[in-house]
């Protein structure tokens, strides 16, 4: 077992559970009609207020777990508890930022904010009012009455961002929220990330490609292998809590991102 493995458990981190995965695997037909494992005995908790990020080869899954803790797709077998309770499909409790911000585009930013507390039928003045708070939060405010087509791609991720957390979500699950975005503002969306956590209090967790993206962010990364996908390492990060950018550079950082990279040096898909 690697030094960097922490068995699932980050001993710094004393909260409660936020969300356990439980022997989860899942299963599919492909078109041709033979049978597909997407992900074999997934076993890891996280806590709360912690930030997790996952990375692995295209393919094995990543995205998939997301969804299936989201109550967006249905595991083929297991048990996922969400704040010491049994899953029972999508919950208010979780807020989802997709790899594209699906906008609306003949709603205004605020009202694309507002998207999920309508379906919640939740106060609508309560509402609007946690919307512009959370549009200043992401730094949007004066925007509120523009329209997608008027926004960057990263202010429309950041809308992303503050409509998933209109419904005060405690866990918020990123799907590589920032892929399509160009380098330096992917960076400037890290370090915003960074600062909202500490905000909202929430527990984290972020899909991507990006193995430095998934160091800097995350207070533990969680290895996957190709599919069928399962967990094959989970590396406690050890970094300052107030960090910049220029510590990628370090080479403390250096070591986690080669540590990663030799466990997948034969395997395509990793930036």
């Amino acid at each position: 077992m690697s030094a960097f493995t922490t068995n699932g458990i980050d001993t710094k981190v004393k909260n409660a559970s936020a969300f356990c995965f439980q022997d989860i695997n899942k299963n599919y037909q492909s078109r041709d009609g033979l049978n597909v494992s997407a992900l074999s005995n997934i076993n890891f908790e996280v806590f709360k207020k912690e930030f997790v990020t996952v990375v692995g080869p295209s393919g094995c899954g990543k995205s998939t777990l997301l969804k299936i803790l989201a109550g967006i797709v249905n595991a083929s077998s297991g048990r996922i508890e969400i704040n010491g309770m049994p899953q029972k499909g999508p919950s208010s409790e979780i807020g989802v930022v997709f790899q594209n911000p699906v906008l609306l585009p003949w709603r205004t930013i605020l009202n694309n904010v507002l998207i999920p507390a309508e379906i919640q039928k939740r106060d609508i003045k309560e509402s609007r009012k946690k919307a512009y708070e959370l549009l200043d939060m992401v730094g949007l405010k004066g925007f509120e009455t523009k329209y997608p087509k008027e926004l960057s791609g990263g202010m429309q991720q950041r809308v992303g961002i503050a409509r998933a957390l209109i419904n005060d979500p405690s866990i918020l699950l990123m799907d590589e929220p920032f892929g399509a975005l160009d380098a330096m503002t992917r960076e400037l969306m890290n370090m915003e990330l960074l600062r909202l956590k500490k905000r909202i209090g929430a527990t984290i967790m972020l899909v991507t490609h990006s193995i430095p993206e998934a160091i800097f962010l995350g207070d533990r990364v969680i290895i996957m292998s190709p599919r069928p996908g399962c967990v094959e390492e989970i590396m406690d990060i050890d970094l300052p809590y107030e960090k910049e950018l220029s510590i990628i550079n370090s080479e403390h950082f250096g070591v986690y991102d080669r540590h990663i990279r030799n466990a997948f040096n034969s395997k395509a898909g990793l930036d």
